[in-house]
């Protein structure tokens, strides 16, 4: 009722403001008949408002202008109110024609009139946007000359002028004074000189120097600039450039990205937060297919294993933000549960979490959590990762990467899952470590995996390194840099495949997504798009132009035992082909899986101790799979049907 109450209210409005503006008209005209009164016989001024005021208020009703807030006024609503106003008229000289062939009526009034209704309700709205934006404040007479000089600290923003148009908008309406937007770095060299909402674009993006130095000629030299976009798709913005405004004591600060946007529903204007290296560092970010994703979580249980891990703890977030049922956040190290489930529960209050202490090694407590927790679907993300640890303890690589993939894969077919998707890494691609040993062996895991129509499905999703995960080159460089050098690196020719912690977890999402309502039921491997690999030595000095110091050294420390100059996506055994954006599907011609009788030889080498014997049976089933020696016995070697 009171919705119904303030949409009456605003039809009789603009049909007074209509009243007012035929009355208007009508008492401005050139002739006026007995004071604009009317002729005998005719209508009276009062009866000709009457009908105007009331055709009014019907084409209000009829194109639905008490549904358009007027805080939110813009130059469609003035369109519509422009029709609205043209037809008034046209409709009301066919109405007081038939009635009394407009005797006593100005016609003057017949253009006048549409003219002074359209002024009218477009300039009431504007002032109330006006109010709401707070944008008569600074043409206050009563403000003093200190309350008009800027208390915030400046800010400069740099992207195209109509996202800093955006952006301004939601500063003006959330009355924000965090900072102060003393300058626009645009795109386009067209603009400069030009406003936007009362902001000056100073220059493109190819003179910031220049732009930075008459700010502080000025005195409007900026304390934090605004990235309005990806500052990966501006260009001229080098390490070099960055560095320097890091050292100058620039914060360096951007919007939530997309995935991000969920989190903060219902926020007038969202929380900007400060860029980090490996987001500088980063390509072009991928467009998601929301829809696609948002139909395999919503409404769904989800269960994520090694929860509280770099990847894992991102699988949460972007879960979460997508809206599912419950999550269930699975770890064996109590800290990082900890600090995952506090997370999740503060960020996302209206989202159902668990969270289960479980080593996924114990195939008898993985079943139970499952049984229990019922999910739709499962990410294993869980397992040891840093190549040097796995490879001085190749047994403890086993048991988490191979053994607890094996008990997650039985795990989710017990429990009825719909789907579970295995988290792997390119180093499983011709393994020279015992790490990507194990997960090329975890990825044979899931590809052994059978569905029946009802059954679970599977795959596994490889991709690179990760930047800013726990243990990558980009938080032991800035240690390093922290700690004023020197900057260690392995080989100078090494390079590595990157994307970023939000990227990697996107693109598995994706990749699930895409292929999620398809026929088939076999188990598939996922190959992400990495782009091109990035230099190890250039990353090491980006980073450190990044920080502004010019007094680090790098040194080149060698290749570690099982490290490899360079890293591949594909095997000799394998090829891709396009599954989705940016997602390709790995066809392997090895025809050998890992089986039951395969886990359990593993189980029993690792029980008996032996680390050189670990080795060579890890390598040798490494190289069963990969097709390079037949399997050692024929009871081993299962043919995939079709």
């Amino acid at each position: 009722m009171e919705r119904m109450a303030v949409r009456a209210q605003t039809v009789i409005f603009d049909a007074l403001l209509a009243a007012l503006a035929f009355a208007i008209a009508f008492f401005v005209a050139p002739t006026q008949p007995e004071l604009g009164f009317g002729q005998a016989g005719a209508l009276s001024f009062f009866q000709l408002a009457a009908l105007y005021a009331a055709i009014a208020a019907a084409f209000s009703l009829m194109f639905r202008r008490e549904l358009s807030p007027w805080r939110y006024v813009s130059i469609p609503d003035a369109l519509v109110l422009a029709r609205s106003a043209l037809l008034t008229v046209g409709v009301f000289l066919l109405a007081v024609f038939v009635l009394d062939r407009a005797e006593g009526l100005p016609r003057s009034t017949l253009v006048m009139a549409p003219l002074f209704q359209m002024v009218s309700a477009m300039g009431v709205r504007i002032m109330r946007r006006a109010l709401h934006e707070h944008a008569l404040e600074s043409f206050s007479p009563l403000k003093t000359i200190t309350d008009r000089m800027t208390q915030s600290p400046s800010l400069l923003l740099i992207g195209p002028p109509s996202l800093a148009d955006t952006y301004l908008r939601d500063v003006a309406r959330s009355h924000d004074r965090t900072y102060t937007p003393v300058g626009i770095i645009g795109t386009d060299r067209r603009d400069v000189g030009a406003q936007v909402r009362g902001v000056c674009i100073l220059e493109a993006i190819d003179r910031l120097d220049e732009a930075l130095a008459d700010l502080r000629r000025w005195n409007r030299y900026p304390r934090a600039i605004l990235f309005l976009e990806e500052p990966g798709k501006l260009k001229g913005l080098t390490a070099d450039v960055l560095g320097r405004l890091k050292t100058d004591g620039i914060r360096l600060l951007r919007l939530p990205s997309i995935v991000e946007l969920s989190q903060h529903d219902g926020l007038t204007l969202l929380p900007m937060r400060d860029i980090n290296i490996e987001e500088l560092l980063a390509r072009e970010p991928i467009e998601l297919d929301r829809r696609a994703i948002g139909g395999l979580i919503k409404g769904r249980r989800v269960l994520i294993t090694g929860a509280g891990g770099s990847i894992g703890s991102e699988l949460c977030r972007q879960v979460a933000a997508f809206n599912c049922a419950h999550l269930t956040v699975l770890d064996f190290s109590e800290t990082a549960l900890f600090e995952i489930e506090r997370e999740m529960r503060e960020t996302f209050p209206h989202i159902s979490v668990k969270a289960v202490l479980c080593d996924v090694r114990d195939g008898r407590r993985t079943s139970a959590v499952l049984g229990r927790e019922m999910p739709d679907l499962v990410f294993h993300a869980a397992a040891l990762k840093h190549v040097s640890m796995v490879e001085r303890h190749p047994m403890e690589g086993i048991l988490t990467n191979v053994i607890g993939t094996w008990n997650v894969a039985e795990a989710s077919k017990a429990c009825g899952a719909r789907q579970m998707v295995l988290i792997s890494t390119d180093k499983a691609v011709d393994p020279t470590n015992a790490m990507g040993a194990t997960k090329r062996l975890a990825e044979a895991v899931i590809q052994a995996q059978q569905s029946t129509v009802e059954g679970t499905r599977f795959s596994a999703v490889r991709f690179g390194n990760v930047l800013g995960s726990s243990g990558s080159v980009v938080p032991i460089f800035k240690s390093q840099i922290e700690r004023g050098g020197p900057v260690t690196v392995t080989h100078p020719d090494m390079t590595r495949f990157f994307m970023t912690i939000p990227e990697a977890a996107q693109l598995v999402l994706h990749a699930t997504a895409a292929c999620h309502e398809d026929d088939r039921r076999d188990s598939r491997l996922f190959l992400l798009e990495m782009g091109e690999p990035v230099s190890i030595l250039d990353l090491a000095r980006q980073m450190i132009a990044l920080s502004g110091r010019r007094d680090i050294e790098i040194e080149i420390t060698g290749l570690r035992p099982g490290e490899k100059l360079t890293e591949a996506l594909l095997d000799e055994t394998e090829h891709a082909l396009p599954a989705a954006p940016k997602v390709m599907e790995v066809i392997s011609s090895s025809a050998v899986r890992v089986t039951p009788g395969h886990i359990e030889a593993l189980a029993a080498v690792v029980d008996a101790g032996d680390v050189e014997a670990v080795r060579a049976t890890l390598f040798d089933l490494v190289a069963q799979v990969r097709g390079e020696k037949p399997a050692a016995q024929p009871s081993l070697r299962v043919i995939t049907g079709g």
